[in-house]
Order: structure tokens, then sequence, then C-alpha cells
């Protein structure tokens, strides 16, 4: 089954779902029923195929969250194409490799964007750039969304997709110093939307609500899809200018159900002293995930907001959520991740690849729906992290007890900041870049409101006094605000072991006290 399910039941001759419904709220200012959706799906599926683009050819969105969107991805998936959402956060370069790395036929943007797309000029693979909205004159050759509305509403007379084919790739940080792209296929997406529907009895009443940035899948993915697949409803809010105030009044206009927010918005949502249950009566579900929440907060929301179950979840871009830890377990289990979403199979096993015994540590495994098989072009990696019998390798070190799942680490060194996934390897290969800089390590550390941060530790190239506002400046040019290190430390020299290896677990231990540690609620 493809993704477009979603839209073409409610209108089929014998419907699955209500076609006047409403599909999807961007805030509280613009909604479009599956109706809509389908409609809009059309034409700019029938603008995209004027373009030029046909099946298995990449699409980039780089955008912020508007009303165009969703539909935009739910477009390219009815041609066959295969979307590449991108970060918006990334800088040009980035955006740049990620274009390569894709080969993307068609780039569609907006305006503020323009100007790290013309750094990138004619390095951009993609014949054409579509942009959303009105933009100033430019050296780039635009095509203005407009466009794309101008051949009609009919239904692309092509074959629909089907399971396997891929649907989109999704950038996740690399080990090596390089993202890499995982390939969702259509079965990945309604596997994981099935998935968490199952768990959360999901039906046509849902109201489900997300708070980050389309690009990412805990954005659309969890909650999201999952509600529309049951033809239920998909708030979503503008990105770039969050604030908890600004999500409790649509969660209030909207009648949300469920939400899904970060570890960092539950502390901001826990500051709200006027906000309580009796001003969110339709809530019954706060979804977090990414990063542990601290036990103060859990104890102040159970408190605040009975009635409302808050569930943690734990999953990766290769397969989005794969436990949860229920609010009756969280109580009694703190630090665990849970247990298996529906679907879903999860173990822990030794350097032998044998499943560990109870209280045994070793590495994370997961199979199941709505987990991803390959990444793209990366037939090394691939084959590193996605063996027989369909077990994806995460490389987070784990160990079951009383039949639930704690992690106890990382088997790779990934920084896990804000939700999201920081590669060290990456942000040390721009730091060494830098003249002034000999070498470089980077490592986590403790921070209050993200969980982790990153920290640098550079030995500085001869005569060179450490500046942390110009490496700081440096890494920003090259590197996505998120990415840069929060804290600069000049060292004489990393401690290596006989085969050369950074002793990056030494490191973090010796300076984890630069960081911060979450405190009680305010």
């Amino acid at each position: 089954m493809d993704l477009g399910w979603i839209t073409r039941s409610p209108l089929a001759r014998l419907p699955s779902g209500d076609p006047d419904a409403v599909a999807l709220s961007f805030e509280t200012d613009e909604r479009l029923t599956y109706r809509d959706l389908a409609r809009r799906q059309a034409q700019l599926a029938n603008g995209l195929l004027a373009l030029g683009v046909g099946r298995g050819d990449r699409v980039g969105i780089l955008m912020r969250n508007n009303a165009e969107y969703l539909p935009l991805h739910f477009a390219i998936a009815r041609i066959g194409a295969i979307s590449v959402r991108l970060n918006f956060r990334l800088t040009a370069p980035e955006i740049e490799f990620a274009l390569e790395d894709s080969g993307c036929a068609v780039l569609c943007s907006e305006p503020s964007f323009l100007e790290r797309l013309e750094k990138i000029g004619d390095s951009n693979p993609a014949e054409a750039i579509v942009i959303f909205g009105e933009a100033e004159a430019s050296g780039l050759d635009l095509t203005p969304a407009a466009a794309l509305y101008r051949h009609g509403d009919a239904d692309p007379d092509l074959p629909f997709p089907v399971g396997p084919d891929p649907l989109m790739l999704m950038y996740t940080s690399g080990t090596t110093g390089f993202p890499k792209a995982a390939v969702w296929t259509h079965d990945t997406a309604i596997g994981c939307g099935v998935s968490q529907a199952l768990e959360f009895g999901f039906g046509p009443e849902t109201v489900a609500m997300s708070t980050g940035p389309l690009y990412h899948a805990a954005a659309f993915e969890v909650l999201l899809l999952p509600a529309m697949i049951v033809h239920g409803r998909a708030v979503f809010m503008s990105s770039g200018q969050f604030s908890v105030e600004r999500m409790v009044e649509i969660a209030i206009a909207e009648e949300v159900t469920d939400i899904m927010i970060f570890p960092f918005m539950v502390y901001d949502l826990l500051k709200m002293k006027q906000v309580d249950k009796d001003l969110m009566p339709s809530m019954r579900r706060l979804l977090t995930g990414g990063d542990p929440i601290a036990p103060w907060a859990l104890e102040e929301a159970a408190a605040r907001f009975p009635g409302i179950e808050i569930v943690q979840g734990y999953g990766l871009t290769e397969a989005t959520q794969s436990t949860l830890l229920t609010g009756e377990l969280a109580e009694s289990h703190h630090g665990s991740i849970g247990r298996p979403f529906p679907l879903k199979e999860v173990k822990v096993v030794d350097e032998a690849g044998v499943e560990a015994t109870e209280g045994e540590v070793g590495e994370v495994w997961i199979r199941g729906h709505g987990v991803t098989e390959e990444y793209w072009q990366r037939p090394e990696e691939t084959a590193a992290t996605f063996t027989e019998g369909g077990w994806l390798h995460t490389g987070d070190v784990g160990q079951v007890i009383d039949g639930l799942l704690y992690l106890a680490g990382r088997k790779k060194d990934m920084i896990r900041s804000g939700a999201e996934n920081i590669s060290p390897a990456e942000v040390e290969a721009a730091l060494t870049t830098s003249p002034d800089v000999a070498d470089a390590a980077v490592i986590a550390i403790p921070d209050a409101q993200y969980t982790e941060v990153g920290c640098a530790l550079v030995v500085l190239a001869d005569g060179v006094e450490l500046d942390p506002d110009a490496l700081d400046g440096y890494c920003r040019e090259r590197l996505a605000g998120y990415k840069c290190p929060k804290r600069y430390v000049a060292i004489t020299e990393l401690p290596r072991n006989a085969s050369g290896k950074v002793l990056k677990a030494q490191l973090r231990e010796e300076y984890r006290h630069l960081g911060s540690v979450p405190g009680g609620g305010g």
C-alpha cells in the first residue's frame, strides 16, 4: 500500500473516511479537508510532472513548516518520486552535500533560503528551483510555485506506487563525518503509522499535534501520520519561532487529544503555572522522546495534568518510534525506555550477535514494520547496519531488566541534543580545517535544557591562543547552529590508546563538570 491511500480512500466509491473531515490544520490559520488535500496533492503532482519529474526522481524540500509542505510531500509520493526533506538549519555547504548526495532533480524552497542557495550556485544539481512565496530578484533561475497549480486538479493518469517503492530520503548524522540518508519506503511509513495507531487506539476523533519541524520524522511520522491513517486530524505549528504559550493556545483551539513535544518543551510548559488539565480538557496523551525527562518534571507533570497520560518514546531516523514507556511504568522504572510498539521487535545482543541474558549489556537491535532497510548509495554502511533477518543495529547499548529496555550508553559517540543527533566526527572535520586548530575532539557534556550539548577540546596550532568566539564563528560558517559546540576548551594533546584512537570516554568523564544538570520545576 502507498502513502496516497490516505488521501484517496475517503473519496473512493466505497469510502473508508469522511472526505469533508479536516485532515490538516496549520496552526489555526488554515485547514484542509481530505477532499482539499487530495485536490492540492493532484495540482502539485501535475505541476511536478510538467517540470519533468518522474518516477524515482528525488525532489528536495527545503522549507519551514507551512500549509504547502505536507501536500507537496504527498504529491511527490503520488507520482512515484522521492522526497528529500532537508533540515532548514543547514548551511550552504551542508545543503550542497545533501543535494549532490541525493541527486535532487528539483528543489522546492522559499525566499528566506535564497542567500544560501546562491552560495551553492552552479554546484546545485537540481534542474529547477521552485519557490513558495514572493521572491525578490535573484541570480538563480526560479520557478514560482504558482506555476505548479496551472495544470489542473485531476489525479495524474499514472500507476500508484507500491509498498516497497522508495518514498523519501531522511538524512541522519553519520559517524564518519558525512551524513547518510535512510531510505524510507511507502511500507516503512505506513508500518510506522499503523504501529502507533494500534498502540494509542487512534480513530477519526483523534486530533494529533506536532511541535517540531516537518523535515524531522518526529514531527510527521510520529502521531500526525498515525492520526491521518485512521482519518483523524493532524495539527502542526510554524517552525523557527516556537513558544510554549502559542503551543497551548493552538492545542486548546483545535481541541487536541494527543501531542508530541520534546523534553525541553515539557520544562517550559511546567513554568506556565496558569496551565492545567482544565484548560486542555480534550487532551489525553502527551508523547515525548529524544531525551529522557528529568524525574522532577515527570512528578510535577503528573500532578499538574491528571488524566493526561505521559508517554516516553525511543526511536531513530531508521526506525522512528520503536519502544514506549507509559506513565504508570515511568514511576516505578525511571530511566527505562519501555517495551516495543506493536509490530516491532527489539532485542539486546552481545558481541557475537547472540541475544543477551537478563541484565547483560549489549547492542540494541530492532526489526519490524516502520524499520528501514538501507542507506542511500551506502552499500558498506548498509551492510554494517542492516543485517540478515531484517535487524537494524542501532549503535545504542542497552540491557533488559524486568522485561523493560534500558539504555546504558551509545556504542557510537553520537551527541543527542534537543532531539537532534550530532556527529562528533562531522564537527571535528570542520574544526580541523581551521589553520588555528591542530587537532580536535568533540564530546557530549550534560545540559539542563537539551540533555547534552557539544564540547570541543582543541589542540591549537603553535602560537595561537584560544578564541572561543572566533572558533564558534568558523564552525557556524560550515555547520548548522545546533551542531556547533557550546564550549571550547584548549588542551595540549588528546589522549589516545595504542591504536591511536582518541579516548572519548576518558574525556567525557574528565570534562563533564563543564555541563549543567536539570533542577527542580519552575
